[in-house]
């Protein structure tokens, strides 16, 4: 399993949208580079916030539409980034992946899962569906200061291993 890293400033962005979107789940891309030069890292370069279109119980659920995947997609055409995965909150739950997550998951893209509570904001983890599909794999979150490049520099937290 791959370590995925992400500075602070855009996990804050994550972080922040669920408390925006508090007590429903928020929800939104993780965008890397179409070239990943080493397969057990990924590097989460930009974040995009997601409308969460779920037709029923948003605090429980949330969904994309396929629309909107394919208007980033586009839009990110050549510029050597992707849509490398997927970050959602659980409002007043803990970073889990649910049943219903795991369902409506795929395997390769990277999951981050934010705690949010009615008095701020706990742990974000991160994720990897098995390739059979049958379980979350628990994956590291290395945390960066930003680097003078705007990339990820020094490494601020590297929270649960696998």
């Amino acid at each position: 399993m791959r370590t995925v890293g992400i500075r602070t400033d855009l996990l804050a962005r994550i972080e922040l949208g669920g408390r925006a979107a508090y007590p429903e789940e928020a929800c939104g891309f993780l965008i890397g580079s179409a070239s990943e030069p080493n397969p057990g890292s990924r590097d989460i370069l930009a974040v995009e916030r997601a409308e969460n279109r779920f037709e029923g119980e948003r605090r429980r659920r949330y969904a994309i539409r396929p629309e909107e995947l394919r208007e980033l997609e586009r839009r990110l055409e050549r510029t050597g980034r992707e849509v490398v995965g997927f970050y959602h909150s659980h409002p007043g739950y803990p970073p889990e992946p649910s049943e219903f997550d795991r369902e409506h998951a795929w395997p390769w893209y990277s999951y981050l899962v934010s705690s949010i509570t009615a008095d701020g904001v706990g742990p974000t983890e991160a994720f990897e569906l098995a390739p059979d599909r049958s379980k979350f794999e628990r994956v590291k979150l290395e945390v960066r200061i930003p680097g003078a490049d705007g990339r990820g520099g020094q490494t601020l937290s590297a929270r649960r291993s696998p």
